[in-house]
């Protein structure tokens, strides 16, 4: 009877290692059938963007006459954008650890990748690169000043504003002076609050 249990045993294990033998393999066949497929895809997608990317030349012939002569203005403001960027990052390396703010991530707000869609033109990857850094450190700007206002005054004005911040709605009432005074220092620590949704806030 015992011999017959190992047997059993045995014949069980066997089929164990047959079993994840068979799944491996499956798993394998699976995952190389995908990535071929997604290969496939990034193929078929890279050779139709070629396909629809527009010339240079064509680009700067097809343009209105007030917008060609107006883009040098664009990328002028490319120096005042990094030197804001500059003292920010300056500011808040200073300033927020004597505060007790956290620091903003400043990698968190670029995203660049847009200029590696290949139905763009030199200089309309040149135009994404520069519209994701100045849009990325307009929201990394408004995050640093959100945690100092946050710090210095986070009371909400009397008169509604348009698309304010996600930590303004947070903020003391207007003209609520006992709420201002005893919350104030339990409001200075609460940089954890989630993020509202962009729209308007309310009073």
């Amino acid at each position: 009877m015992g011999s017959q249990i190992d047997e059993l045993i045995q014949a069980v294990k066997a089929f164990e290692v047959e079993l994840e033998a068979d799944f491996r393999k499956r798993r394998s066949d699976f995952l190389e059938s995908v990535e071929a497929k997604r290969l496939r895809f990034a193929e078929e997608v890279l050779a139709q963007g070629k396909r629809f990317r527009g010339g240079l030349f064509g680009y700067l012939i097809s343009s209105r006459p007030l917008v060609a002569l107006t883009t040098p203005l664009i990328f002028a403001i490319s120096a005042p954008m990094v030197l804001l960027d500059l003292f920010v990052m300056l500011y808040q390396a200073v300033c927020f650890p004597i505060y007790g703010i956290p620091k903003v991530r400043r990698r968190d707000y670029w995203v660049f990748d847009r200029e590696e869609l290949p139905y763009l033109n030199i200089l309309e990857k040149m135009f994404c690169a520069y519209c994701s850094y100045a849009n990325g450190l307009a929201a990394f700007f408004r995050e640093v000043t959100g945690r100092t206002e946050q710090y210095w005054c986070p009371i909400k004005h009397a008169r509604r504003i348009r698309d304010a911040h996600g930590r303004y709605p947070h903020f003391f009432e207007y003209g609520d002076v006992e709420a201002y005074r005893k919350g104030l220092e339990r409001i200075r620590k609460e940089y954890a609050r989630a993020e509202k949704k962009p729209g308007v806030a309310e009073n």
